[in-house]
């Protein structure tokens, strides 16, 4: 069976938020569900794998067209994205490292 044709039946066949493997790991291929004057669809989704090839996150980076998947590549590409980065992770807290409401010390006031 050919890529359209597979891609075909599954827009056909496949139920709303169906996500489909492919054989590049990461990439998968989303059936949308009809959307007000928009029929159902497909969309390619972007999404990191654990170690078995299923996504690690709920939704990944969805693209609907050529352009939209250009620009995701440039954006991605965007040099200042480095930096970015590892700002935010310098920023944010540990996983782990919140404290319970009853760990943090309470406010006192001295008379």
């Amino acid at each position: 069976m050919s890529l359209e044709e597979s891609l075909a039946e599954f827009l056909e066949e496949g139920d709303d938020w169906e996500r489909k493997k492919t054989s590049v790991d990461g990439v998968f291929i989303l059936k949308l569900p009809e959307y007000k004057s928009n029929p159902p669809r497909l969309a390619i989704e972007l999404n990191p794998t654990d170690s078995s090839g299923n996504p690690t996150k709920k939704r990944g980076l969805m693209t609907f067209d050529m352009r939209e998947l250009e620009t995701f590549r440039e954006l991605i590409g965007e040099e200042g994205l480095d930096g970015l980065m590892e700002t935010i992770m310098e920023v944010n807290p540990e996983k782990g490292k919140k404290k319970r409401p009853e760990e943090e010390e309470e406010d006192v006031i001295e008379i």
